[in-house]
C-alpha cells in the first residue's frame, strides 16, 4: 500500500517542484536579476548620495531618462560606486523600454568645464545600457560657457557618444517635454528620491520574500512526500494534525506577504489618491505592474501548494481511514466470534411448548444483540467499499477483509434464520400435538358423557350416533395428520424425546378412534328399525297420464335442467367477469384520479405563478415609475427597469391572457393537455430572452439589493422573501413544466393523448437545452463576425483537441503530442467554433464561464473520420484538403457518438441539397447530351457492322467529342469516383464522404463501363478493353443487343429523373460517371 502511495505522490511532487521552480525563475525575470544581481539594499549608501537617479520620465520615443543633477563632488566618486549605481539604474526599466535606449541629462550649469569633461568621459567610457543621447546643460558663467564651447568642439570626438550641448532649460524642453522632467529642470514632474528608494527596497523585499517562500514550499513539499505513513490510528492522527499545523503557518506567512504587497500598491498610488488630477509616471506604473506580477506569482505558489496539499491530505486521510477500518475490523471480528459462540449454545428445541417459547424469547433477545453487530458489519463493509471506490491507491487487503466480513455476516444471518426456523417448527409441532391430545381428551369426555339408558331407544341412539359422527367429522377436518408426515416435515428438529411424544400422541389418537368405531357400531344396531309390511295404495289421478305426456314432461324437465345449468354458467361467467372488471376499472379510476391530481397541481401552480408575476410587476416595476418613490431609487437603478425585470411583462400577459385559459379547457381531460403545450410552444420561446437577461438582472440586484426602495416595496407587499426570489420564478416555472409533464406521462400510458404529452415534454426539454446553449453562446468573446450568420446552435461541449497542420510536405503539431488543448466546441449549422474556456468568476448568474474564440471551420469545407487511432472516444475533423486535422476526444463514447451523428447529419444535408440542385439542372442539359451520345453510339455500331476500322485519329476525335458532351456530369465528384475503372479512389476521398453511396439496390447485375476511359486507354496503348469491346460488336446479334441496352439506358435515365427514385439514380449516374455505358452480364455471356 505504501508503494502505491509513493508512486502516486511522486508525480504530484514533481508537478509541485516544477511549478514552484517556474515561480522562482519568473521572479528573477520580473526583477531582471539574471543580468543585474544588485539590490537597492546593497547600494543604499551610494543611492542616497543622489549623484544620478531615474526620474521616471520618458523621451519622445519612450526612452528612460537618467538625470545627473548638479553634484560638486562628482569627481570624488569612485569607479566601483559609479558603476554599481548605473548598473542598478539601467536594470530597473522594463526590457522593452531599455531596448529603445537611455537618455542622459547632465546638469552642470553651476560647474566648470573640467568637471563636465570628466563626467562625459566617465559616461562615454562605461555605460551598461544602450545610450541613445546625452543632453548637457553647460555652465552658465560667461568664461566657463566660452571654454565649454571651445573645448567641446576640440574634444567632441573623444566622447564616443552623441552629446548635445544646451544653453538653457528652454533648449532642453525642445528635446524632452516638461511633463517628463523634474521641477529642478523646469518640469512639472514631482520626484522624491527618499520615496523612490523606499519603494524600490520594499519592492525588492517582497520579491525576495516571494522567492524565499517558493523555495521553502519546495522543501516542505519534499518533506511531506517523503513522510513514512504510520500503521496505527493514533500515530496517523497525530501526524495529520502536525503537518496541518505547519501548513497553516505557511499559509499565514503567505497572507502576510500578500498584505505587504497590497500595502506597497497603496503607497505607490498615494500621489494619485492625494491629487486625483495627477498621474503616475512610467516608472511608477512599471512598479505597480511588477508588484501585481509578484503577487500573481505568490498566488501561483499558494495555488500549487494547495493542490499538492489536497493530494497529500487525501493520502493522510486515506491512511487514517484505513487505520480506522483496520481497528474496526479487528473489533468486529472479536464480537462476531462471541456472537457465533452464543448462537451455537442454542442447540435444544425444547420438550414442551412453554420451554420452546422461552427459547424463542431468548433467541429474540440474542437477535437484537446480533443485529447491532450486523449493522456495524454492514457499516464497516460499506466504509471499506467506499475506500476501494474512492481511491485507486487501496490494495487488495481491504477488499479481502470486506469479503470476509460479508461472508461472516451472511453466515451469521443464515444461522439466526435457521435457529428461528427450528424453534418455530418445534413450537408448531408442540401445538399440533397439544391439539391432538386435546381432541382425544374431549372425545373421551364425550363418550363418557353419553347416557346409555337413552341410547336404548331408537331416537336416543340416532341422536348419539349423530353426535358421534359430527365429532368424527371434526377429526377428519382438523386431524388429518399421519405419523409418516410428521417424520418427514419435522425431521430436522425431532430428537428422541420429541419422537416419544409424537408416538404417544398418535397411539392415544388411534385408541380413541377404535373406541369411536365400536360405539358407532353399537349405536347403529340400536337405531335400526323393524321393517313394516307393504300395504296396497290406490294410484293418484295425475299418475294416469299417457307415456307421451310423461315423455314430454321428462323433456321439459331436462330442458329446464339444461337452462338452469346454462344460467348457472352464464351467472358464473358474469361473476368472473365482474370479479375481474372491478380490478381493471379500479386501476383505471386510480390513474384517472392521479391525472386529475397532476392537472389540479398544474392549474393551481399556474394561477399562483400568474398572481406572483402580477404582484412583482405592480409592487416593484410599477413603483419605479411612481414619482413619490423616486427619492428612494439609487442612481445605479435609474432607468434600469428593463434590465432588472427583463421581459417579465410579456411573460405575464401571455400566461394571464392565453396560456392559463387554454390549460383550464383541459380540466376534464388532463391526458390531452400535451396539445396545449404543443399549440403554444412557439410563444414559450420568450423564456429564452428572459434567461439571457438574467445575468444582467442578477448583477444589478446585487448592487442595489440593500437600497430603501426595495425594502419599502417589500414592506408594502408584506413579502417574506426579497425580490430576487421572485425574479427567479420564471426560470423555475419553465423547469417545473417538464416535471409535471413527466408525472402526467407516467399516469397516461395507453391513453389518447400520450403521444402529444411525450412530444410536449421533448419540446420543453428542447427549450431548456436551447436556453442553456444560448447562455454559453453569449459568453463567447473575441469573435469578430456575427454569430447569427452561423445558423442555429445545435450542440456545445468541452473536448480535448490535438491540432495538426500540414505545411508543404511537413506536418507540424501545434502542441506537444501528449498535451492536448482543452477546447469548448460550438456546432452551428454553418460552422464549427473552437473556443477556450476561461475561469469562472463572480457570484450567482455572473459565475458563468466565458469563452475566448480560437478557430472557426466552415461546415461546407470539412470532413469527419468517425474512428481515430488510439482511443474509441476520439474522432477527426479536417478540412477538405486535409491541410488541417483536428483530433477530438470526448469524455465518453456516448458523447462522441452524439456529436459524430449530428455532424454527419449536417454533411448529409449539404450533400442532399447539392443533389437536388444537380437534379434540377439535369433535365435542361440531358436531352441534348443524350441525342449526341446516341448518335455517337449508332455511328460506332454501324462502323463495326460494316466491318470498317477507322484510324486511331478518328477514334480520338470521337472520344474527345464524347468527353466534351459528358464532361459536365463529372463536376459533382472527383475523378477518382467509386464507379470509375481508371483511377483508384484515395483513402481520404473515401473517408471524407459522410454518407458513402453504394450501387443502386435494383441494379446489382449491371456493369459500368466508361467510354471515355476506353478511348483514353486505347490512346495509351492499353487495348484490352477496347479490343474486347470491338470483338463483341462484330457479332450482329450482339450489336443489336448493345443498341437495345443503350436505348434502355437512356429511357431508364429519363424515367428515373422524372420519377420518385431520381435521387438513387443520380447517386449512380448524375454524380458519378454519367458518361458510363451499362450492359448486363447476360448480354455478353
Amino acid at each position: 500500500m505504501a508503494m502505491i502511495w509513493m508512486q502516486t505522490e511522486k508525480a504530484v511532487m514533481q508537478e509541485l517542484q516544477r511549478r514552484l521552480s517556474n515561480v522562482t525563475h519568473s521572479i528573477d525575470e520580473i526583477m531582471q536579476k539574471e543580468s543585474s544581481p544588485l539590490y537597492a539594499a546593497d547600494i543604499i549608501t551610494e543611492l542616497k548620495r543622489q549623484f544620478a537617479f531615474l526620474s521616471g520620465g520618458r523621451g519622445q520615443d519612450g526612452s528612460p531618462i537618467i538625470i545627473f543633477p548638479e553634484f560638486p563632488s562628482f569627481c570624488e566618486i569612485g569607479d566601483h560606486e559609479f558603476r554599481n549605481v548605473l548598473t542598478y539604474l539601467t536594470s530597473i526599466p522594463s526590457l522593452s523600454a531599455a531596448g529603445v535606449g537611455f537618455i542622459v541629462v547632465i546638469d552642470r550649469r553651476r560647474d566648470r568645464w573640467t568637471c563636465l569633461k570628466g563626467t562625459l568621459l566617465r559616461i562615454s567610457g562605461w555605460f551598461p545600457g544602450n545610450l541613445l543621447l546625452v543632453l548637457v546643460l553647460r555652465p552658465s558663467a560667461i568664461l566657463q560657457r566660452t571654454l565649454s564651447d571651445v573645448f567641446f568642439r576640440l574634444h567632441k570626438d573623444d566622447f564616443k557618444v552623441p552629446v548635445i550641448m544646451l544653453s538653457s532649460l528652454a533648449d532642453l524642453h525642445s528635446y524632452i517635454e516638461r511633463s517628463q522632467l523634474t521641477q529642478e529642470l523646469g518640469g512639472s514632474q514631482y520626484y522624491c528620491h527618499k520615496t523612490w528608494i523606499s519603494h524600490r527596497t520594499d519592492l525588492e523585499s517582497i520579491a525576495a520574500l516571494v522567492k524565499r517562500m517558493a523555495e521553502r514550499l519546495q522543501v516542505f513539499g519534499r518533506e511531506l512526500a517523503e513522510t513514512e505513513l504510520p500503521n496505527n490510528l493514533l500515530t496517523a492522527s497525530n501526524l495529520l494534525n502536525a503537518q496541518t499545523s505547519r501548513k497553516d503557518s505557511f499559509k499565514e506567512e503567505m497572507a502576510g506577504a500578500l498584505s505587504q504587497g497590497r500595502k506597497l500598491l497603496e503607497n505607490i498610488r498615494e500621489p494619485v489618491r492625494r491629487d486625483p488630477d495627477s498621474s503616475l509616471n512610467p516608472d511608477q506604473l512599471e512598479n505597480l505592474a511588477t508588484v501585481h506580477r509578484l503577487l500573481s506569482q505568490l498566488n501561483e505558489s499558494s495555488t500549487a501548494f494547495d493542490e499538492f496539499w489536497i493530494q497529500h491530505q487525501n493520502k493522510l486521510d486515506l491512511c487514517l481511514k484505513l487505520c480506522q477500518f483496520e481497528h474496526n475490523f479487528q473489533q468486529l471480528r472479536t464480537d462476531l466470534e462471541q456472537t457465533t459462540d452464543t448462537l451455537n449454545a442454542f442447540s435444544d428445541v425444547g420438550i414442551s411448548s412453554a420451554q420452546t417459547e422461552h427459547l424463542l424469547q431468548e433467541l429474540t433477545n440474542q437477535e437484537k444483540k446480533a443485529c447491532e453487530v450486523l449493522d456495524r458489519v454492514r457499516s464497516v463493509v460499506a466504509e471499506g467499499q467506499c475506500l476501494i471506490d474512492s481511491s485507486q491507491n487501496v490494495d487488495n487487503t481491504v477488499a479481502v477483509k470486506c469479503n470476509e466480513l460479508q461472508r461472516v455476516r451472511e453466515n451469521l444471518t443464515q444461522e439466526l434464520k435457521d435457529k428461528r426456523t427450528m424453534l418455530t417448527q418445534a413450537m408448531e409441532l408442540h401445538r399440533r400435538l397439544e391439539m391432538v391430545c386435546k381432541w382425544c381428551d374431549d372425545g373421551i369426555y364425550m363418550l363418557a358423557s353419553q347416557p346409555l339408558d337413552k341410547c336404548q331407544s331408537q331416537e336416543g341412539a340416532e341422536s348419539a350416533l349423530s353426535e358421534l359422527e359430527c365429532y368424527l367429522e371434526t377429526a377428519n377436518e382438523k386431524q388429518q395428520w399421519e405419523i409418516s408426515t410428521v417424520w418427514l416435515e419435522y425431521e430436522n428438529i425431532l430428537n428422541n424425546e420429541l419422537r416419544e411424544q409424537v408416538k404417544r400422541a398418535f397411539e392415544k389418537k388411534a385408541s380413541l378412534q377404535e373406541m369411536f368405531e365400536r360405539r358407532r357400531v353399537s349405536l347403529k344396531k340400536l337405531a335400526a328399525k323393524q321393517t313394516r309390511p307393504v300395504q296396497p295404495v290406490a294410484p293418484r289421478p295425475e299418475s294416469l297420464s299417457s307415456p307421451a305426456h310423461r315423455e314430454h314432461e321428462n323433456i321439459c324437465i331436462s330442458e329446464d335442467s339444461d337452462s338452469r345449468v346454462s344460467c348457472k354458467q352464464v351467472n358464473s361467467d358474469q361473476v368472473d367477469s365482474s370479479s375481474r372488471n372491478p380490478s381493471v376499472s379500479e386501476e383505471e379510476e386510480t390513474l384517472a384520479v392521479l391525472r386529475r391530481h397532476v392537472m389540479n397541481e398544474l392549474l393551481e401552480t399556474e394561477r399562483a405563478y400568474v398572481e406572483e408575476l402580477k404582484c412583482v410587476l405592480q409592487g416593484y416595476a410599477a413603483e419605479m415609475d411612481n414619482p413619490s418613490m423616486a427619492s428612494l431609487i439609487p442612481a445605479t437603478l435609474q432607468n434600469k427597469k428593463d434590465v432588472l425585470f427583463g421581459n417579465m411583462q410579456e411573460i405575464y400577459h401571455f400566461h394571464k391572457r392565453i396560456f392559463l385559459k387554454e390549460l383550464e379547457t383541459y380540466t376534464d381531460c388532463p391526458e390531452l393537455v400535451g396539445r396545449c403545450f404543443l399549440d403554444w410552444m412557439g410563444e414559450l420561446q420568450i423564456y429564452e430572452k428572459y434567461c439571457h437577461n438574467k445575468p444582467r438582472s442578477e448583477s444589478l440586484w446585487r448592487h442595489c439589493s440593500d437600497c430603501a426602495f426595495f425594502q419599502e416595496c417589500q414592506k408594502k407587499l408584506e413579502h417574506k422573501l426579497g425580490l430576487d426570489s421572485y425574479l427567479l420564478k420564471p426560470v423555475q416555472r419553465i423547469t417545473k413544466y417538464q416535471l409535471l409533464l413527466k408525472e402526467m406521462i407516467k399516469y397516461s400510458k395507453g391513453c389518447e393523448g400520450s403521444v402529444e404529452l411525450q412530444a410536449a415534454l421533448s419540446s420543453i426539454l428542447g427549450i431548456l437545452k436551447a436556453v442553456n446553449d444560448s447562455m454559453h453562446l453569449i459568453a463567447i468573446t473575441g469573435y469578430e463576425g456575427n454569430l447569427g450568420d452561423l445558423g442555429r446552435l445545435l450542440m456545445q461541449g468541452s473536448f480535448s483537441v490535438w491540432a495538426e497542420h500540414k505545411r508543404g510536405h511537413v506536418k507540424v503539431m501545434e502542441l506537444a503530442r501528449f498535451k492536448p488543448m482543452q477546447r469548448h466546441l460550438f456546432l452551428h449549422e454553418k460552422a464549427l467554433l473552437f473556443c477556450k474556456r476561461r475561469e469562472e468568476s463572480g457570484e450567482g448568474y455572473e459565475k458563468a464561464p466565458s469563452y475566448s474564440f480560437k478557430q472557426e471551420l466552415s461546415m461546407a469545407a470539412i470532413g469527419i473520420t468517425e474512428h481515430a487511432k488510439g482511443d474509441s472516444k476520439k474522432f477527426e475533423i479536417w478540412s477538405s484538403s486535409r491541410d488541417e486535422v483536428y483530433t477530438v476526444q470526448a469524455v465518453s463514447e456516448e458523447v462522441k457518438t452524439i456529436w459524430v451523428t449530428e455532424i454527419r447529419k449536417l454533411l448529409t444535408g449539404q450533400l442532399e441539397a447539392y443533389k437536388e440542385a444537380s437534379q434540377q439542372r439535369a433535365p435542361e442539359q440531358f436531352s441534348s447530351d443524350t441525342n449526341s451520345t446516341n448518335r455517337l453510339v449508332r455511328n460506332e455500331h454501324s462502323n463495326l457492322r460494316s466491318g470498317r476500322v477507322e484510324n486511331p485519329k478518328a477514334d480520338e476525335e470521337r472520344g474527345k467529342e464524347l468527353e466534351n458532351i459528358l464532361e459536365p456530369r463529372m463536376t459533382g465528384r472527383a475523378k477518382g469516383s467509386s464507379f470509375s475503372f481508371e483511377t483508384k479512389p484515395k483513402r481520404q476521398d473515401i473517408r471524407s464522404d459522410p454518407t458513402p453511396l453504394g450501387p443502386h439496390p435494383n441494379m446489382g447485375g449491371v456493369r459500368w463501363f466508361s467510354t471515355s476511359s476506353l478511348f483514353q486507354n486505347r490512346r495509351r496503348g492499353t487495348h484490352t478493353e477496347y479490343t474486347r469491346m470491338c470483338t463483341l460488336m462484330h457479332n450482329p446479334l450482339r450489336c443489336y443487343r448493345i443498341a437495345c441496352v443503350c436505348r434502355l439506358y437512356v429511357h431508364l435515365i429519363r424515367c428515373f429523373l422524372r420519377g420518385a427514385t431520381s435521387l438513387s439514380l443520380q447517386n449512380c449516374f448524375g454524380l458519378s460517371s454519367i458518361d458510363s455505358i451499362c450492359y448486363t452480364k447476360n448480354t455478353f455471356d
